[in-house]
C-alpha cells in the first residue's frame, strides 16, 4: 500500500468528506472509534487537543488491586462525576456511525471507549475494547452490579460528602482534593463482601483474550477501516491500524491532534468527527 496521507488544517473542508467518500464508497467498513469520537458529548480524552495542559495521571491497575487507599480515592471521584457521565447523550459522530451500519456500510465497531455512547445511538455490534462503566465487577466471586445501583450504595454510605469538583476525568471520575477522603466509605460486593471494580481495562491491564479475538475477527470481516477519534498511542487500539495495514485494505484516520501510524493511513483527515462523519453517512447513503 502506498500511503497518500492527507491532512486539511480546516475542520469538515469538502474536499476532506470526498476523499473518504471515495476511499470508503463500496467497501464494508470496520470502525475503530476514541475518546475524540465522545469529547462533543462533553467527556474529555487524554490526548486530545489542549489536553497536555490539563493531563492527569489515570488510574493504574496493580495500585487500584493493590492499595485500599486508591482504591478509597477512585470510589470518591467517581461518586462525583458518574452523574455527569452517566447523563452524557450520543453526538453527531455516533448516530452517524449508527445509520452507516444500519446501511450496511460498517458491519461494527471496535471501540476503546467505556461510555456505551454507541450503544445509545443504535449501533448493535459494538465490541467494547476496555469494558464498560454501566457495569462494577467484583474482583473475588465475579458478581457483577449495575453501576447506577451502586451510586444509590455509594451515597447511602456517604450522605454528607461534599466539596469543591475540579473537573471531570475521561474515565467517569472527578478530581477532588485529599481531605475529602479522610472519613469515605467504600461498599463492598453485596453477594460476598469483596473488593469491586469498575468492568473496565485500567491502565497497566490487558484487554482480555477473548475480547480481542473477537475484535480481530470483526475486521477481518471489513475491507477498509476508519479509525475515528484516538491517538492510538496505546497499543490496544494501535494493533488493529497494523493488522489492516498488513492486510493491504485502506486505512482512513479521522482524528483532530497528533496520531500514531499515520504512515499507515491512505488518508488523514484532521477534523471534528461530529462535523465529518454525519456528511460521511449522508453521501455514501446516495452512493
Amino acid at each position: 500500500m502506498t500511503p497518500l496521507s492527507q491532512t486539511s488544517p480546516v475542520p469538515g473542508a469538502a474536499q476532506d468528506v470526498d476523499a473518504l467518500v471515495s476511499l470508503l464508497r463500496g467497501r464494508r467498513t470496520v470502525v475503530l472509534t476514541g475518546a475524540g469520537c465522545s469529547t462533543e458529548s462533553g467527556i474529555p480524552d487524554y490526548r486530545g487537543p489542549g489536553t497536555r495542559a490539563r493531563a492527569r495521571n489515570p488510574i493504574q491497575h496493580r495500585e487500584f488491586l493493590q492499595r485500599p487507599e486508591v482504591r478509597a480515592r477512585y470510589w470518591a471521584r467517581s461518586l462525583l462525576g458518574w452523574p455527569r457521565f452517566a447523563s452524557a447523550h450520543p453526538n453527531p459522530a455516533h448516530r452517524a456511525l449508527a445509520a452507516l451500519e444500519q446501511g450496511g456500510h460498517v458491519p461494527g465497531l471496535i471501540t476503546q471507549n467505556v461510555d456505551r455512547l454507541h450503544h445509545a445511538a443504535g449501533s448493535s455490534r459494538v465490541i467494547e475494547l476496555h469494558g464498560a462503566l454501566a457495569r462494577v465487577r467484583c474482583l473475588d466471586c465475579g458478581a457483577q452490579e449495575a453501576r447506577v445501583d451502586l451510586q444509590a450504595r455509594l451515597l447511602a454510605l456517604n450522605p454528607d460528602f461534599s466539596h469543591q469538583v475540579l473537573e471531570l476525568r475521561p474515565d467517569g471520575d472527578a478530581e477532588l482534593s485529599s481531605e475529602a477522603l479522610q472519613s469515605f466509605q467504600v461498599p463492598a460486593c453485596v453477594r460476598c463482601g469483596g473488593t469491586l471494580k469498575p468492568d473496565v481495562v485500567f491502565f497497566g491491564d490487558n484487554v482480555p483474550a477473548p475480547t480481542v479475538t473477537e475484535a480481530f475477527a470483526l475486521l477481518e470481516e471489513g475491507d477498509a477501516l476508519l479509525v475515528v477519534g484516538s491517538s492510538l498511542a496505546i497499543y490496544s487500539g494501535y494493533r488493529f491500524l497494523v493488522r489492516a495495514a498488513e492486510r493491504h485494505v485502506p486505512i482512513a484516520i479521522l482524528n483532530l491532534g497528533e496520531c500514531r501510524g499515520v504512515e499507515l493511513a491512505d488518508l488523514r483527515v484532521e477534523a471534528s468527527a461530529g462535523d465529518v462523519l454525519p456528511r460521511l453517512a449522508e453521501a455514501l447513503a446516495r452512493s
